[in-house]
């Protein structure tokens, strides 16, 4: 079946934002702050982890804890469930047995490194202080209230309908689904399905207040660490930001990537274009997303 505009699309990495913005409802609920200690949160031993890691840390990528899957010496996400097999991941505390007793990657207040375990934990945080499941919490704060109606964490073996699987293209040309190649479910660091009207409906409801306060919605798009300083690419709790030479925000920036998954989008709060592009194959929406950004 051909792709169709209500098609839902995993979007990897590109769901980060929703993690952060339940965070951020958290933080307005007084339940917890971006000061929050990680040890103060979870009752969960990481014996080699720094005690004084905070939330702010998890949400920055600049807590130092080992990345479950660093993408500075792995290439083939599919190789990490070779002794973890990718059926069992159904949920943030499935990655535990990943990095719960690994050392720490870097020193606390390291320079960004972009990190998934943080984003796990941040999902265990939100699960242990609102007393729920991570997917079930977003969906009902996040998706309900931005009238996302084709989204959620979906399981790849019960997909709803109008659902792409995504395809890997091999060295031969051939193409396979990449079933075995991703978590079954997504979560707080990636996997949640959209389709790029409800991603847009997204940013129209967090840009218009109503998902957070507009005081907490600032905070969570301020940017706040260097990732390319020559290009002027920050990050901040919403995620990666392009500033212009006076530290104006151009456009926030969402990417995703996976066996099978590529996502961009962009969003300029000047003019409140959003642009989305979603794609069931590992390459091409960057490509895509530039051509229109040329156009427009």
């Amino acid at each position: 079946m051909d792709n169709q505009e209500n098609t839902r699309f995993a979007i990897a990495s590109g769901c980060k934002i929703f993690t952060s913005v339940a965070i951020c409802l958290l933080v307005e609920a007084g339940k917890i702050s971006f000061g929050t200690k990680l040890k103060d949160c979870l009752d969960i031993d990481f014996p080699y982890f720094d005690k004084d890691i905070t939330i702010h840390h998890l949400l920055t990528h600049t807590s130092g804890v080992p990345d479950y899957f660093n993408e500075e010496i792995m290439d083939d996400f599919a190789l990490l469930w070779k002794s973890l097999p990718m059926y069992h991941i159904r949920a943030p505390k499935d990655f535990l047995p990943m990095f719960q007793y690994e050392k720490m990657q870097e020193n606390l207040n390291c320079s960004f490194q972009y990190n998934n375990t943080g984003y796990i934990l941040l999902g265990l945080i939100v699960e242990h202080v609102a007393q729920c499941s991570f997917d079930e919490f977003v969906e009902e704060h996040i998706f309900r209230k931005a009238c996302m109606e084709n989204s959620g964490y979906f399981e790849l073996d019960r997909l709803p309908v109008n659902t792409a699987l995504g395809y890997i293209e091999d060295s031969e040309g051939n193409w396979k689904t990449n079933i075995y190649s991703v978590p079954a479910k997504g979560g707080p660091d990636g996997g949640a399905y959209v389709t790029a009207e409800d991603m847009i409906r997204f940013w129209q409801a967090l840009t218009s207040f109503q998902l957070l306060s507009k005081e907490m919605t600032k905070m969570l798009l301020m940017p706040r660490e260097v990732v390319d300083e020559e290009e002027n690419i920050y990050y901040g709790y919403s995620g990666f930001m392009e500033l212009d030479d006076c530290n104006h925000v151009v456009k926030y920036i969402q990417m995703g990537y996976d066996p099978g998954v590529n996502f961009r989008a962009v969003c300029y709060p000047e003019t409140k274009t959003t642009i989305v592009v979603c794609s069931n194959e590992s390459e091409g929406a960057y490509e895509l997303l530039k051509k229109i950004e040329n156009i427009l």
